[in-house]
């Protein structure tokens, strides 16, 4: 059984980074796919990017360049790197597996100044 969990989400100020881990436990051989996902107060879960075990991604065009998907070679750790942060992108941000339609539990990401 694999489990996914979240972690480097926080409150932040405008115009700074962020990187996000995602962290697999368990049979992580199986894990192809992973996405990460965010869900902003009032609206529904969208997802953000992609990437499969050859490397390969895809990314919401809106991110304009300015988020980063990237996973270990052991398969078990997925980041996102997030650029110049907008309040916009204020969220709860999960991980996602595809191959095993499973979510971890979400990190809080908030951008104010």
């Amino acid at each position: 059984q694999v489990q996914l969990v979240e972690s480097g989400g926080g409150l932040v100020t405008p115009g700074v980074s962020l990187r996000l881990s995602c962290s697999a436990s368990g049979d992580t051989e199986s894990l192809a796919d992973m996405g990460w996902y965010r869900q902003a107060p009032g609206k529904e879960r969208e997802l953000l990017t992609r990437i499969d075990r050859g490397g390969r991604t895809d990314y919401l065009p809106a991110l304009k360049g300015r988020f980063t998907i990237a996973r270990d070679n052991a398969w078990s750790v997925a980041t996102l790197q997030m650029n110049n942060l907008s309040p916009d992108d204020t969220a709860v941000y999960y991980c996602f597996s595809f191959s095993k339609r499973i979510w971890g539990q979400g990190t809080q990401v908030t951008v104010s100044s």
